[in-house]
């Protein structure tokens, strides 16, 4: 299981730590003006259809179903056919009206900045069916169990628009951001082609092929295993999509807002979305194909031991991570993105929204982990029911704080949002076997580092106060 974990973790921290130095890029270049908000808007829904597929719905549909087939050539084949064609008549929709994906993502543009977005919108949208096969190729690689190839190919990504940022240095704000819109479409070709090596090397690409060739012949076989996967799907689409669709939501919002604010909501969130990918999404993408295969041949008792290890694991990690984070927002802030076109004001105002999202840090994180049980057991109606219930309190939240605390009170019911999804899904689990993993002597060791760890950022702050 750790080894999992590890390498899901090290490709991502490696995929991150390019996220960030291109981030130091984009804020040089661009600082935090109408053009970065443009492309944090065109990248915006294709990112968010990313984060649904790549890191819930699809994956955790689809490998039980996967396993549980017996035709899985032919079954895979035709799931595959259904949903890419989907996207991309979505796709060529967005590109024949873009005007309107422009406005629907961002309804406080004005008329000119809607004019200048919609060609940026269009080109990112292709990203879209280019992730999707990754995400699908991806999904059947985790199945045997080879997760390095998906947890380092994410690089590729912020390559493509590191190198579009550098072939576009003195150019004009509108010229980086068309460099930064195709170095996006190009970074999705890149991580397919590597998917796509990686399933020929494990001996898949033929069967897949098979099944294509096939899928007429074998298509009443595969009837059933296809209905009852749709049937599953569309549940987990929306139990797993809450935190994206609230991102959505706060870009729409925000949108609303002074000059900046889309653009101090995405610098924080991406600070926030490391220790959450590089423990949570690490740790949930490795564990739930064995979680899966344990719930499958009703081995609950050793389903429930990868649990236990991985919520301590998740649990140090997560609130080690929320404290630094929120002691040493203003920090971290400035060291990583004050520069060039990047002010104290924007440091401020990144670093109040960044407090926010951090204080969500561990409810959200370890309702990752959770949710594995929950479709394990193929309850995505369930889950489905906790996340709605999690967004209306998000939506609730926003309307209320957006007004007095600005960017920072849409972030902080981003995380009332995630608290209440957290305890709904506890429940979900069962309070007694939560408590059962909670009686433990790490709970105390947990406590008393998180109070050593407190003292000693806040001591390192003031020390570092005068150099800032």
């Amino acid at each position: 299981m750790f080894k999992a974990i590890f390498t899901n973790s090290f490709g991502i921290l490696f995929s991150r730590i390019l996220g960030f130095f291109r981030d130091l890029m984009t804020a040089s270049a661009l600082g935090a003006n109408i053009y970065s908000d443009i492309f944090f808007v065109a990248f915006k829904l294709p990112n968010l259809f990313r984060r649904i597929f790549a890191e819930g719905a699809f994956t955790q549909a689809f490998i039980p179903a996967y396993a549980r087939s017996n035709n899985k050539s032919a079954f895979s084949a035709h799931i595959f056919l259904i949903f890419l064609s989907v996207i991309i008549i979505i796709t060529l929709l967005v590109n024949i009206a873009p005007s309107l994906a422009t406005q629907a993502i961002a309804v406080g543009f004005d008329e000119k900045t809607v004019e200048i977005a919609q060609p940026y919108v269009a080109i990112n949208f292709w990203y879209l069916p280019l992730i999707f096969a990754v995400t699908f190729l991806s999904a059947m690689l985790q199945y045997k169990r080879h997760f390095a190839t998906t947890a380092f190919s994410t690089a590729l990504l912020n390559i493509s628009l590191i190198l579009a940022l550098y072939l576009s240095a003195e150019k004009s704000d509108a010229e980086i951001v068309y460099y930064l819109s195709f170095g996006v479409v190009i970074g999705g070709i890149l991580q397919l082609i590597t998917h796509i090596i990686a399933i020929r090397r494990l001996g898949l690409l033929k069967p897949l092929c098979s099944g294509f060739k096939h899928l007429g012949a074998k298509s009443s076989k595969i009837k059933e295993e296809s209905k009852k996967f749709k049937k599953q799907f569309f549940p987990a689409i929306w139990g797993n999509s809450t935190p994206q669709v609230s991102a959505f939501l706060d870009t729409f919002l925000a949108s609303f807002l002074a000059t900046g604010s889309i653009s101090y909501l995405y610098y924080a969130n991406r600070i926030f979305q490391l220790p959450l990918a590089l423990f949570a999404i690490a740790t949930s993408i490795a564990l739930f194909p064995s979680i899966a295969r344990y719930i499958k041949n009703n081995d609950e008792a050793k389903a429930r031991l990868f649990m236990q290890r991985a919520f301590w694991f998740l649990a140090f990690l997560l609130t080690a991570s929320t404290i630094g984070g929120y002691i040493l927002s203003h920090e971290i802030i400035w060291l990583l993105f004050e520069r060039g076109s990047f002010s104290a004001l924007d440091t401020s105002k990144s670093a109040a929204v960044l407090e926010m999202y951090m204080i969500g840090l561990l409810p959200l994180g370890l309702q990752k982990l959770f949710l594995l049980w929950l479709y394990a057991n193929e309850q995505q109606m369930r889950a489905a029911k906790i996340a709605t219930f999690s967004l209306l309190f998000y939506i609730v939240f926003a309307l209320a704080l957006i007004t007095p605390m600005g960017a920072a009170g849409l972030a902080l019911a981003g995380t009332i949002g995630g608290f209440v999804g957290f305890v709904m899904t506890i429940k979900a689990f069962g309070v007694k076997n939560f408590l059962t993993i909670l009686i433990s002597k790490n709970a105390i060791y947990l406590i008393a580092g998180s109070i050593l760890l407190t003292i000693v950022l806040l001591l390192f702050k003031d020390f570092i106060a005068v150099y800032i």
